[in-house]
């Protein structure tokens, strides 16, 4: 049987839900603990309950690996080793899992970073931007055929 009284308050954790008065907001002592949930992997998730609204809700809530059953650490190991230029199939050897896995943790993580950037970049304006690394990565590419980049640049009419 567990310990007896109140619930410990989680200060670090907002609630998720768009429609409650303390949507995003962490720090104000309406999030409890709600048990946990077991994954595939054999490890386990922190369930919580906001006290505002009840909406209950997973500490993968608004992260890249919601609703994956899969241990963080393969899934950071995978996409560690995406950003370092693996192929998809050695990935995939890698942590033993298929590349069909593989390219949907990748793509999931790419639309989680596409959000993350619509949402803090909001507002930014730009008069120059630095293409270095973008040079670095297309300059030393052969490719057989030219290409022709456009580039939006915020602040730039």
């Amino acid at each position: 049987m567990g310990k007896r009284g109140p619930k410990p308050k989680f200060n670090d954790v907002a609630c998720p839900n768009t429609k409650c008065s303390c949507y995003g907001v962490a720090g104000k002592g309406n999030v409890t603990s709600n048990g946990t949930s077991k994954i595939k992997s054999g490890g386990r998730v922190r369930k919580f309950i906001c006290s505002a609204c009840g909406t209950i809700f997973c500490s993968r809530k608004n992260t890249v690996f919601y609703g994956l059953r899969t241990n963080p650490e393969k899934i950071t190991l995978a996409l560690d080793l995406s950003t370092k230029g693996l192929s998809v199939n050695k990935i995939a050897e890698v942590v033993k899992v298929c590349p069909v896995t593989v390219r949907k943790w990748t793509g999931k993580a790419a639309s989680h970073c596409e959000k993350v950037n619509e949402s803090t970049l909001t507002g930014v304006e730009t008069e120059k931007v630095e293409m270095d690394e973008l040079w670095t990565f297309v300059g030393k590419k052969r490719c057989p055929r030219k290409t022709n980049m456009k580039t939006k640049v915020h602040g730039s009419g």
